[in-house]
């Protein structure tokens, strides 16, 4: 293994995935060709730290000229959110299917799945999003079966449950908590269900600690199953799982070549946050180098007691675009985020951020109109002032139509924070 002074991660096999994958990037996309130089195979980590970073920027605002591959070589289209309001699309032919398949099919095999599991997704398959797909071909790839329903409506996803027995669910957790809310209020005995474990995409159950965090905690604490993490984004076309031991997500360094960078651009050392930074190892149709992702995470570098050496990640801490600055504090949304869903009374809530005369940031809650009069109200508005140190507005809504804001059809996750 090769390193350099600040701990980045590399193999023989993954340099030479490396130089592959920067020579067909560099001879392939316009936009690579402006940025970067073919190189030798005596190229050295220390070379590769001195290539500018692609932003999201870069990616809407010249998004073609990452396609390296003629149109009628792309077998899907896929799309993610674009900083211009616009989605990017990205551009995956039959291999870089393939290359989703892998990753899934690797990334459910760590958590100790198989062939004889049989997996219900709770997640759109259609729309442009990649999630699904990548999950259905990595189920085909495992072996294993499928029950394709789709996200929302409690009622369907527990007859689905109860007539066909699926083992895993693959899920947005917060949407879990919803699940379990409806068998307690329809009297279904989810404890003695066919459900073993949930895959969990979209949303972290973990604290920075790795134990569980809120939300993990009001799954588990009801539910005797196990649940996994998992972290990945549209630009990757891959992930960051748990194995059984359940110490933080695993790189899969076939597929993706991994920085943690720290504000002063240096490369994190173990147990230390930065942005998470990827290039993409044998991607075909939209290759990405030193794209940053935006996310904020822990990364830890000892061998995991599962066997693994490569890097792991802990939970998204949040997003450098998602830092708010309210009343002298700065916080992500993910603070915001347990100290409501510490209470079980809140099943669903969105906030909203919004700019006042002054330019600075102000946080509304929505919650369910059940809350106006409800006992734990002031309790919910002291435990916002002690974890945040301010106090957010709160306002009320019709639970139907509070849960159509936040689980939207053309969205893939729950959207629980809308900056205005």
């Amino acid at each position: 293994m090769k390193t350099i002074t600040n701990s980045t991660f590399c193999t023989d096999e993954q340099l030479e995935k490396l130089v592959a994958t920067i020579n067909y990037t560099v001879k392939n996309s316009s936009f690579y060709k402006d940025k970067i130089r073919p190189v030798t195979s005596s190229f050295s980590l220390e070379e590769y730290k001195k290539f500018p970073f692609t932003s999201k920027e870069d990616l809407s605002a010249r998004n073609d000229d990452f396609r390296c591959v003629p149109k009628n070589k792309i077998a899907e289209y896929v799309t993610t959110s674009g900083t211009t309001g616009s989605p990017i699309s990205l551009f995956l032919t039959k291999n870089d299917l393939h290359r989703l398949a892998k990753n899934e099919k690797d990334s459910l095999s760590l958590m100790g799945h198989s062939s004889d599991d049989l997996f219900q997704l709770l997640t759109t398959i259609d729309k442009q999003f990649m999630a699904g797909i990548a999950y259905f071909l990595g189920v085909q790839e495992l072996n294993a079966g499928m029950i394709r329903l789709g996200p929302g409506v409690p009622k369907m996803q527990w007859e689905s449950i109860l007539k066909y027995k699926p083992t895993v669910l693959i899920a947005v957790p917060s949407f879990i908590v919803t699940l379990i809310e409806y068998a307690k209020e329809n009297n279904i005995d989810f404890q003695k269900s066919s459900v073993e474990s949930i895959v969990c995409i979209g949303e972290p159950i973990r604290s920075d600690d790795l134990s569980h965090n809120i939300l993990g905690k009001r799954i588990t604490d009801q539910w005797g199953i196990k649940i996994y993490s998992t972290y990945a984004s549209t630009e990757m076309g891959a992930a960051f799982s748990e194995c059984t031991a359940q110490r933080g997500c695993h790189l899969n360094d076939d597929l993706l070549f991994l920085e943690v960078i720290k504000v002063d651009e240096m490369e994190a050392s173990h147990g230390e946050s930065g942005e998470v930074v990827i290039t993409t190892l044998g991607v075909e149709g939209t290759p990405l180098i030193r794209y940053k992702t935006g996310d904020i995470a822990t990364v830890y570098r000892n061998e995991c007691s599962c066997g693994k050496k490569t890097p792991r990640l802990g939970p998204i801490i949040g997003r450098k675009n998602q830092m708010i600055k309210f009343k002298g504090t700065s916080l992500y949304p993910k603070a915001i985020f347990e100290a409501l869903e510490e209470f079980a009374s809140i099943s669903c809530y969105k906030v909203l951020i919004e700019k006042n005369e002054l330019g600075n940031d102000e946080i509304i809650v929505l919650l369910e109109d059940k809350f106006k009069t409800h006992s734990e109200l002031n309790l919910i508005k002291a435990s916002c002032k002690e974890k945040l140190r301010v106090s957010p507005q709160f306002q009320f809504m019709e639970a139907n139509k509070l849960r159509g804001l936040v689980y939207k059809k053309h969205m893939r996750k729950p959207e629980k924070i809308k900056f205005l």
